[in-house]
């Protein structure tokens, strides 16, 4: 039987600088696919119109360029399945839309943020609120009503249904899509269409095989599933790897200037002293030592995904590095 190439992606969002964290998880999604001589695609999130900046993804673009990844379509580069930038996409997005929303999928919801994370609420481990399903019985009338003083979010019903899956990294997960998420959002109340459904959009029409993303999105997998099922499309292989953490337990974020891309390429001649240091970090190397992206592929090729169900990688020094 003829086996599909391997198509990953990197689909950065462009609110800031990326940091160090960005830049493993790319470097962990760029591997697996260059080892298997698979094609490479660089999607930009840029769906929420108040956090993202096309400067920032032109700075992404020379950040992995000066990191040696490169990638066969997307980004300014274009290709047969753009565009690539999830603002252009958004007539796609109102397709799948209208199409759950015809067969009876989708309802309006009126509850805000301090009704949503009320005290008797249930609530994910994360401490996110899962929803109680409160506006989906609700009347015309009422919906006339409410709609008078507020502009609704649209959620995706759920079925009270397990759905299991095999992580690369992480194992096997499962999660009730009733009972632990409840029925989620799929479009803003501000119109933008909600990360979940863009996300199995883009990736179903882009023939993506295989994800690689942080662990912190391992447990929205479930829905996205579910969405995949509903959409028509194959689901892609997850792996989701570990974190990187400092010594007391802070992720990193973009508001971090130590981690920083920006000030680590200011006090590093190249990227080769970072990339065996994070290649240490993935199990690829025994020791920290200067490589190239190029010289870690024949090492992925050996050695594989490495992580074993770690959610976290204390590596990070709170100092700024020398």
């Amino acid at each position: 039987m003829e086996t599909k190439p391997v198509r990953g992606r990197f689909a950065p969002s462009p609110s800031g600088r990326m940091h160090l964290g960005n830049i493993f998880c790319a470097l962990m999604a760029w591997l697996p696919v260059r080892a298997a001589g698979g094609e490479m695609v660089l999607r930009i999130e840029d769906l929420d119109p108040d956090r993202s900046r096309m400067a920032y993804a032109a700075q992404m673009e020379d950040d992995l360029t000066w990191f040696g990844m490169d990638w066969d379509e997307g980004g300014s580069k274009g290709g047969p399945q753009g565009p690539y930038y999830q603002s252009q996409r958004t007539q796609r997005y109102r397709r799948y839309f209208e199409e759950l929303r015809a067969k009876g999928l989708v309802y309006p919801c009126y509850c805000t943020r301090g009704e949503l994370h009320a005290a008797q609420a249930p609530h994910r481990e994360d401490g996110a609120p899962i929803y109680s399903g409160r506006c989906r019985s609700l009347t015309e009338e009422e919906r006339a009503q409410l709609a008078q003083t507020r502009r609704p979010a649209y959620r995706l019903m759920v079925p009270d249904r397990e759905i299991a899956f095999t992580d690369g990294c992480q194992g096997e997960f499962r999660e009730n899509l009733l009972r632990d998420c409840g029925d989620f959002i799929i479009r803003r109340s501000d119109g933008v269409f909600a990360y979940q459904l863009a996300v199995v959009a883009d990736d179903g029409e882009m023939g993506i095989t295989q994800v690689v993303r942080g662990c912190d999105l391992l447990d929205s997998t479930p829905r996205q599933l579910y969405l995949y099922e509903l959409l028509g499309y194959p689901a892609p292989e997850f792996f989701h790897i570990p974190l990187l953490m400092s010594p007391s337990g802070k992720r990193l974020s973009k508001r971090d200037k130590a981690q920083d891309v920006g000030f680590l390429r200011a006090n590093h001649r190249g990227p080769e002293a970072l990339l065996g240091q994070m290649g240490l970090w993935a199990g690829l190397l025994d020791r920290p030592e200067a490589v190239t992206a190029r010289e870690l592929v024949a090492e992925f090729r050996k050695k594989g995904m490495n992580f074993q169900g770690k959610g976290e990688l204390t590596v990070l020094e709170d100092s700024q590095p020398q």
